[in-house]
């Protein structure tokens, strides 16, 4: 039977064209954290990397901080707010099931009616938008894509937990995808290992305060840290190399490595497992900015553009990998 439907006309491959950032303006150190639990700035240095982390302030709020960075990537990819088709938004600090975070912040950013959705999928929710923004180009669903990966972890963080409450900091980080004459994004590695989610969880669901006769904690992000960090050095490190063979791409032909920034001892663990050569630049965002989960890549990104450690042209790996559990690596040209 012959297909009456059109063919698809979109551009031959995609790019990341602009990115930008936001950080909030409250730089919080350990020696906050240490307040609220028993430990050292010793202890949390070694076992995470991080000695800062922003945290946002009542005004910096999700749809806030994603207008800032959206603003700035759209600025750095020399298009206009109008000519955004859709809207990606990768997050899980949005406290309203519905409507999507995403409408409300393509009507402030002026796009003109784009498709508009949230994305959860933990840490690896940039890359998941990545991916879905380059179909919708090289479809023809949408000339340019605007993903953003945003968090308010602070309202997640049990400050009282030793395991947990130095970890999250909040931030947005943005790009814009749009048509590209010449591959520039790799094919996704992306998957899932649900029989691992609870490795990584929300304390309590929404609904127990509906059920809930007695005074209720809010519900926070807790883990069971060695068992990820297993699974973070090893099995992340088998996908991104896995990345890097589809794209074709060597280590030694590499420029930038973009992990998601969870911790700094995984950060340098997978470079090792990689074997990647000195001159590849990696970032190492975590110490000052704190996990951010979905903002983390699209932000260390933006800070090795802005600070010169890496520049427009080259190749870069990124991978994320968290609650769900959840992974999603590809090789892109920096923009």
């Amino acid at each position: 039977m012959t297909s009456k439907i059109k063919p698809a006309k979109g551009a031959p491959y995609a790019r990341i064209m602009g990115v930008g950032g936001y950080r909030p303006t409250r730089v919080v150190p350990n020696d906050e954290i240490l307040k609220r639990i028993d430990s050292s700035d010793e202890w949390i240095r070694s076992r995470s990397g991080i000695a800062t982390r922003h945290w946002a302030g009542p005004e910096e709020t999700v749809a806030t901080m994603s207008v800032e960075a959206a603003g700035k990537a759209i600025a750095d990819a020399g298009i206009t707010p109008e000519q955004i088709g859709a809207v990606l938004v990768s997050t899980v600090s949005h406290f309203k099931q519905t409507p999507a975070i995403a409408t409300e912040i393509a009507h402030r950013i002026g796009a003109d009616k784009p498709a508009a959705f949230d994305i959860s999928a933990g840490c690896a929710g940039f890359g998941y938008g990545l991916t879905l923004a380059k179909g919708l180009v090289t479809d023809g669903s949408a000339e340019y894509v605007l993903v953003i990966g945003v968090e308010r972890l602070s309202d997640l963080t049990d400050l009282d937990d030793r395991s947990t409450a130095f970890l999250f900091g909040d931030g947005a980080g943005a790009v814009v995808v749009g048509p590209s004459k010449e591959p520039a994004i790799g094919r996704t590695v992306w998957g899932s290992e649900g029989d691992k989610a609870d490795t990584i969880r929300q304390t309590l669901p929404w609904d127990v305060y509906r059920e809930s006769t007695e005074d209720v904690r809010f519900p926070a992000i807790t883990q069971e840290g060695q068992a990820v960090f297993r699974w973070a050095v090893f099995e992340m490190a088998k996908v991104a190399q896995h990345a890097l063979d589809e794209a074709g791409i060597t280590a030694e032909e590499l420029d930038v490595f973009i992990p998601h920034q969870a911790n700094m001892r995984i950060i340098d663990s997978m470079v090792k497992t990689l074997k990647l050569p000195e001159n590849v630049v990696v970032a190492r965002d975590v110490e000052t900015t704190g996990n951010t989960s979905a903002a983390s890549i699209p932000l260390a990104m933006e800070r090795l553009l802005a600070t010169g450690a890496a520049k427009s042209g080259d190749t870069a790996l990124l991978i994320g990998f968290g609650a769900g559990l959840v992974f999603a690596a590809t090789v892109v040209t920096l923009p």
